[in-house]
Order: structure tokens, then sequence, then C-alpha cells
């Protein structure tokens, strides 16, 4: 069956994204609207109903905005760690706190959502607790790696199995340094807690290319400290210095803050 992913946003204003197949889809994070949810997934034709999900990466306001919709109001199942549901539950931006929707799961633990197998991994992040996901689907094999401190041994494990990579390219390092970033804002960014650059994503995937690799989206771009040429270019400079062809040898794509990507399929 033929498998669907689209980023519904994807930044430090708001973060979803969206893998299914025809007939059932799962949201990896809920952190915009529930109307912008219902309209991208409609312009898509993706019915709202097929919606059977919803994994949490950790609870910071962009990513766990309409969470508590989702799993009160549509009774759709949320599946997150123990550490971060008690943080959506502390959240003052979750209106609802999650009841019967509340799943619990533990890292490196595998679990199944219909012919999803799904296993978490712990993210180096300064949130209550941080989550990646890698989802197995036929021979597709996605890795959901967003909020990434610092890239760990673990962290590099997953990403090095994936065939299709969601990957945090957040800030330029320049523009973060010369920014307008309050000192404690731009190390925290930096920190290894808080978020990857441009030029650490490209080192990782120069140097991690496999070829079983086919599809890198470059994600949580920040508003302030990046823009999606900047992040492309320099990603696909340093995978050209390795001999790694974009276009050819991986498809690049740097996603868009507020602007829902175009659907990709894949058989």
């Amino acid at each position: 069956m033929k498998l669907r992913f689209v980023s519904l946003a994807s930044g430090s204003s708001g973060n979803c994204y969206y893998l299914g197949t025809a007939e059932y889809g799962i949201l990896i994070d809920a952190g915009i609207g529930i109307r912008t949810i219902k309209k991208v997934l409609k312009d898509y034709n993706i019915d709202f109903s097929q919606i059977i999900a919803v994994l949490i990466t950790h609870d910071h306001a962009d990513h766990i905005k309409t969470v508590g919709c989702l799993g009160e109001k549509f009774n759709i199942p949320v599946y997150t760690t123990e550490s971060v549901h008690n943080g959506i539950d502390k959240s003052r931006y979750v209106e609802e706190t999650l009841y019967g929707s509340r799943r619990i799961i533990h890292k490196e633990t595998p679990f199944q959502i219909k012919d999803f197998n799904i296993t978490a991994f712990e993210v180096p992040h300064d949130s209550t607790d941080n989550v990646g996901y890698y989802i197995e689907y036929g021979n597709h094999r996605f890795t959901f790696a967003t909020d990434v401190g610092h890239i760990t041994d673990t962290v590099s494990k997953y990403i090095c199995q994936a065939n299709h990579l969601i990957i945090e390219a957040n800030y330029d390092e320049e523009m973060l340094r010369f920014g307008s970033y309050p000192l404690f804002l731009k190390e925290r960014v930096a920190s290894p807690t808080g978020h990857l650059s441009n030029k650490e994503a490209a080192e990782f995937l120069a140097t991690h290319y496999h070829t079983g690799l086919k599809n890198i989206w470059l994600c949580h771009l920040s508003k302030d400290n990046n823009h999606p040429e900047l992040a492309y270019k320099t990603v696909d400079i340093r995978l050209f210095q390795e001999g790694i062809r974009v276009g050819k040898d991986v498809n690049l794509i740097a996603l868009k803050r507020t602007t829902p990507s175009e659907i990709f399929e894949f058989d």
C-alpha cells in the first residue's frame, strides 16, 4: 500500500507531520491549530477521520498546542513517554487534560499501530523529556529527529537505519552569533541540550551517509536565525565534498516554517 508523508508545519512557531496510507495515518507532534491541521489534510485529500494516533516528541508549546483537543475531543490516542505526558499535564498551552486518550510508551521498546512498527528513542533537549521516532512500514524506515541538542550514539543509530530522514537544522551559526537574541538565549540554542545547527547536521549527514538513505528533510528551521535556502545550501555543499550528489544519490528538502510541504508518496 502506498505511503504518504507531508509536513504540515515545521519550525519554532509550530510542528506537525503526517505519515499514512490511503486508509489511515498518524500525526507526529501537534503544535498547530486544529483548523490548520484539518485544512492542510483536506488540501491533500486526506480525511481527518483517518488519523488514528498522535505521537508527541516533547512538551514544548510548539509541539503540543492541539494535543488536548485531538485526544479528548476527537478521542485520538496520544502516545509519548510518561514524563512527556506529565509535562503536557502541567503545560499552560494545553487546555484539555488527557485522560482516556493517554498512552504511555517506553524508549527503545517497539510498539505497533496498525502496520506501523514504532520505536521511540532518547534525544537530548531541554524539555521535560524528549524522544525521536523510528517508524517502520514494509520496506520503508522513517526517522524523526527534531529538537536535537547534539547527536548521541543513540540518535545516530536510528538516523543511520533510515531510508527517509526528518532531521533538525535549526540555525545558522553566524546568524545566531550576530543576531538579536540575548546572550543567554544564544547559549541555550547552541548548547548540547538546545538545537542542531545547519553545520552540525551537514557534517553528520556527510560523514554518515549510506546508500539506503533516499530522502532528507531539514526541519525545525528558526525564523530568526536561519532560512530554507541557507540550510539547503550548507548541507548540499558538505555532501558534495564527500562525493554525494543531491538529486541523484539522495533527495534533499529544506522545509519551510509555516508553509506545508508538498505531499510525498512512496510505493
